[in-house]
Parts: structure tokens; C-alpha cells; sequence
């Protein structure tokens, strides 16, 4: 069973042990740090043990953007990613929002569109030779947010 909640400083080395960008350097860590502080980062759990996090911020032009979305590579398409962009529609703070990923990343781009983002334009020279694609997605206004009805 998969439970999705809201990552504490408890789950910190947790979170840093899933992500292979902790070890190239402190920014990944500090970003890590910072979301966990401000209450802007939910993991999924599977057995008691960190499976996956995602991490939303308001400093895409004023609206939500999923910053990083990180699921362990032995529990990937089951469902955690989903779930935690799911919870990441819940908690954004504006009925925009934005996410983006690497053109060469097919899996995280289909994820994209399944969940009804499109694309929203493209950002060259990030990664030399693979562009950013950012998405959209118009979310319902007030507190149903992700709910399909």
C-alpha cells in the first residue's frame, strides 16, 4: 500500500539517499533541505519506506511549479508518480501550474500529458543539446484541486 503525505525532517537522508543529483554537490541537498522546511515537499511511502518525493514551489511567475518529481527506479509505474503529482494539484497555490522535464526524458513526458499538462514552450541551453519542455496544466479553482468528476 502506498500512502502519500507530507515529507518532515525526518524523511531528509531518506529523500537524499532517492535522489542521484545529492551526491554531485550541496545545492541539491539545500534545495531538499529548504522544501522540507517550508512544508512544500510530500512523499510516497510504500511499506514505511520513501519510495518517492515531489517538490512544489510558487517561484514559476507567481504560480505552482513541480520542481522535482523523484520516484526510486524499482518502484516506478506503479502509480507513485501520479499520486504525487496528484497531491502536488492539491496543495498548488494558484489554478496554474507548471512542471518541466528534459526533452530526451520520454517517461517523465508521457507522465506530463497523461495528467492533462501540455506543453507550454521550451527552454534551450539548460542541458547543452536537450531542451527543457515546460508544461501547463489549468487546475480547479479552490480546494478539489486534481478531483475529476
Amino acid at each position: 500500500m502506498v500512502i502519500i503525505e507530507r515529507a518532515t525532517s525526518q524523511d531528509f537522508e531518506h529523500i537524499c539517499a532517492l535522489d542521484e543529483t545529492v551526491r554531485r554537490g550541496p545545492a541539491r541537498r539545500a534545495l531538499i533541505g529548504t522544501a522540507l522546511a517550508q512544508a512544500r515537499c510530500a512523499v510516497a511511502r510504500a511499506d514505511g519506506v520513501v519510495r518517492g518525493f515531489v517538490i512544489l514551489t510558487q517561484n514559476f511567475f507567481g504560480h505552482g511549479f513541480v520542481e522535482l518529481l523523484v520516484v526510486h527506479p524499482d518502484f516506478r509505474r506503479r502509480g507513485l508518480a501520479t499520486a504525487l503529482m496528484r497531491a502536488a494539484e492539491l496543495d498548488a497555490p494558484t489554478e496554474k501550474l507548471f512542471t518541466s522535464t528534459n526533452q530526451s526524458n520520454e517517461p517523465a513526458r508521457r507522465l506530463f500529458e497523461r495528467l492533462g499538462f501540455v506543453p507550454s514552450g521550451m527552454i534551450e541551453n539548460l542541458d547543452d543539446g536537450d531542451p527543457e519542455i515546460v508544461y501547463f496544466k489549468r487546475l480547479a479553482p479552490g480546494g478539489n484541486r486534481g478531483d475529476e468528476e
